[in-house]
């Protein structure tokens, strides 16, 4: 016999592993959920920055354009309007640029004049203005004077150079008109964009920092959302656990004794007749029990996945309720229990349901009543209605149940009293089986009870 079961030492090792290996699963899985969400995460981030990073850089340049362009549009309207002559700046062009220099008068080094002009941007320091001929010579320069910047005219509009120390210089290109219309020569506008490469700079500092930051803060938050996304199967495992072990335990007693039984039969040299009876009668009343343990454990699993079909009909409360009564009555007085029915409507209150699963539901709980009262006790089952609802109360004067177990007593295998309940037969599954025929209704049950004082199950139907 000890083939067949495992002994209770060995169960619980048994358990005891699985339950390792099954924490093992869920931190590997749960690792694996948290390295991949932050990965991705991370992925997303980066090319966000990038994003940002280059949106601000588009930004920058559009608007240093727009200046230049602005500065080279005022000066260009202003000095075309003073020259006369092409190829030849005018005196008063040095009132207007700051810091002018003809390249024949060797004053590339001289440093910005200290007189108010009128062109304040170009008298800040970062910008240049060199003026060529219609040939492309360098004529002048004002501003400050890059070293390096090549001689020659290129007519491109828009140029980036470097001048000697390897600074950048964004500059514009555009022709000069005489005041007669005749074409003068080209003068370039550029500006320094050192101010726009240390904005940059000190942006990718911000970004090279605050990426790894925050991937730490993700890698964090994605361990503890990860958790939670898991704790719900975790949670369906570890029932799944229960069940398996309950189940396992609850079908483990009969096929016990009914091992035994064959055992203790085999070690009789001879058996008569009334004997062969008795085993015989014990063997038959332990394979009722596996039989219905296995199809209240079926009917359990399908009404909780929904697979059992449901068929829809017009059922009458008032005769279930009425003939369950009848029914139960023989059953109450071999208890010494008075069972009664309070029909408190006139009419019939019919809804739309199986009417085979709405006997097993308040059987089960008339029964669970009846079993579990002591003697010359009561058990009441009142229907009413509330708006468009049925009320079923099935109200008994028993020891009544805990308020720390009234949360536990729908569960699976789950005795208040597990000794007795093994006494009257009983398999923790009827009010787990009422529930989930309840829920199949879309109704609800509750219960209501005081220890010394009885107990009520309260069943919710919608009316038809």
């Amino acid at each position: 016999m000890n083939g067949l079961f495992l002994k209770p030492r060995g169960t619980r090792r048994f358990w005891r592993k699985f339950t390792m290996k099954q924490n093992q699963l869920f931190n590997r899985t749960r690792t694996r959920l948290a390295v991949w969400y932050a990965g991705v995460m991370g992925l997303i981030l980066s090319v966000s920055g990038l994003g940002v990073y280059e949106a601000i850089a588009h930004a920058h340049r559009v608007a240093i354009d727009r200046e230049l362009e602005s500065v080279a549009g005022t000066l260009h309207d202003t000095i075309e309007l003073k020259l006369q002559q092409p190829g030849r700046l005018e005196p008063i062009v040095e009132e207007l640029v700051p810091n002018l220099c003809l390249v024949s008068a060797s004053c590339m080094t001289e440093q910005l004049s200290s007189s108010r002009h009128i062109l304040s941007a170009v008298n800040q320091g970062n910008y240049y203005v060199r003026f060529f001929d219609t040939s492309g010579r360098l004529i002048a320069i004002a501003g400050v004077h890059p070293a390096g910047l090549p001689q020659i005219f290129n007519q491109e509009r828009w140029q980036n150079l470097k001048d000697d120390k390897g600074n950048v210089y964004h500059q514009i290109s555009l022709s000069l008109h005489t005041r007669n219309n005749r074409d003068w020569g080209y003068f370039q506008v550029g500006r320094s964009l050192q101010d726009f490469e240390d904005y940059l700079n000190n942006v990718k500092w911000i970004l090279k920092l605050g990426l790894p930051t925050t991937l730490v803060l993700v890698g964090v938050s994605s361990w503890w959302l990860a958790g939670l996304a898991m704790q719900p199967i975790y949670q369906s495992y570890k029932q799944i656990q229960q069940f398996t072990a309950d189940a396992a335990h609850e079908l483990r007693t009969p096929l016990a004794a009914t091992q035994a039984t064959i055992e203790s039969a085999r070690s009789i040299p001879q058996l008569d007749e009334k004997e062969v009876l008795d085993i015989l009668e014990t063997i038959g009343r332990q394979n009722r029990r596996l039989i219905q343990l296995v199809a209240d454990l079926l009917l359990l699993s399908r009404l909780e996945q929904q697979t059992l079909p449901r068929q829809h009909q017009l059922c009458c409360l008032n005769d279930i309720i009425n003939d369950l009564v009848e029914e139960f009555t023989a059953l109450a007085l071999s208890k010494s229990v008075t069972l009664t029915a309070a029909v408190g409507v006139n009419h019939p209150l019919n809804i739309t349901g199986d009417e085979e699963q709405l006997y097993r539901l308040f059987s089960n709980l008339i029964i669970n009543a009846i079993q579990y009262i002591p003697a010359q006790g009561r058990v009441t089952v009142i229907l009413e209605r509330n708006d468009n609802q049925a009320l079923i109360h099935i109200q008994d004067t028993g020891i009544g149940i805990a308020p720390s177990e009234q949360t536990q007593i729908f569960d699976r295998f789950y005795r208040v009293n597990s000794d007795r309940s093994r006494g009257t037969g009983g398999s923790g599954l009827g009010l787990a089986i009422a529930r989930a025929i309840v829920q199949a209704h879309q109704g609800s049950i509750q219960v209501q009870s005081e220890l010394g004082t009885g107990s009520t199950f309260t069943v919710r139907l919608i009316l038809h």
